[in-house]
């Protein structure tokens, strides 16, 4: 008896650390078109019985030169597709016609290897958001490094600067060549006049985003007083 034919379809591991599917290859082909599924991006193959790189599948690799993004040093919205920002956590839920409209105040700015995005002490004047790469924001205390966070795809920093243009409290640097999307200050208020329908989903999410943040360092801090009580 001839064994039963394994599906030629795909399961993607989400930015929300959660997988998607099955999905068939021409689902799998449009997701790459809409940049929701990126060369880097874990795709298990049910066919094959193995997670890989999107870029690494046969068959996918032509896709990806399609959607690469430009290489302009600051693009006012200039070549972001609406789809690319999905991979950003906080804008998610939004539609096509709300990831269109804030394109229009947005900059693309492509960091390279080692680059500092900001530096600790400068004044802030916008939030960034990671489309793809890696950084982390770090304090200096002499010459020793002191590392605060990661950064990866679909994260965020700086927001605190929209509403207050105080010093930065860290420097961010690109650990790889990395892409990241400003929102500046004078853009958010724009955006807040000019589309207060948009700007009140995009707040929502952000809050939500950081209420998480503070849960989980009230968290880590229990721990760690649990643990000084134990030892003392």
């Amino acid at each position: 008896m001839e064994g039963k034919e394994v599906p030629n379809d795909f399961f993607i591991w989400g930015i929300d650390d959660s997988p998607y599917g099955p999905v068939e290859l021409p689902v799998l082909i449009d997701w790459i078109s809409d940049e929701r599924v990126l060369a880097d991006t874990w795709v298990f193959a049910r066919r094959d019985g193995s997670w890989r790189r999107a870029a690494e599948i046969t068959g996918l690799q032509a896709y990806f030169s399609q959607t690469s993004i430009p290489d302009s040093a600051a693009a006012s919205g200039a070549g972001i597709a609406p789809g690319s920002l999905r991979r950003i956590k906080i804008l998610s839920q939004l539609n096509d016609a709300q990831l269109d409209r804030l394109i229009e105040f947005m900059e693309l700015h492509p960091v390279p290897q080692w680059m500092a995005v900001v530096k600790q002490g400068d004044a802030g004047d916008g939030m960034y958001l990671i489309l793809q790469g890696e950084l982390r924001a770090r304090v200096m205390v002499g010459d020793k490094e002191t590392i605060l966070a990661t950064f990866g795809p679909g994260d965020f920093f700086g927001d605190m600067s929209l509403f207050d243009q105080g010093p930065r409290s860290a420097d961010v640097i690109a650990n790889v060549d990395s892409t990241v999307l400003k929102i500046s200050d004078v853009a958010f208020d724009r955006l807040t006049r000019e589309a207060p329908a948009l700007a009140t989903p995009f707040l929502q999410a952000t809050a939500r985003t950081l209420a998480a943040r503070i849960r989980a360092d009230n968290k880590r801090f229990e721990r760690v007083t649990h643990l000084f009580r134990a030892s003392t």
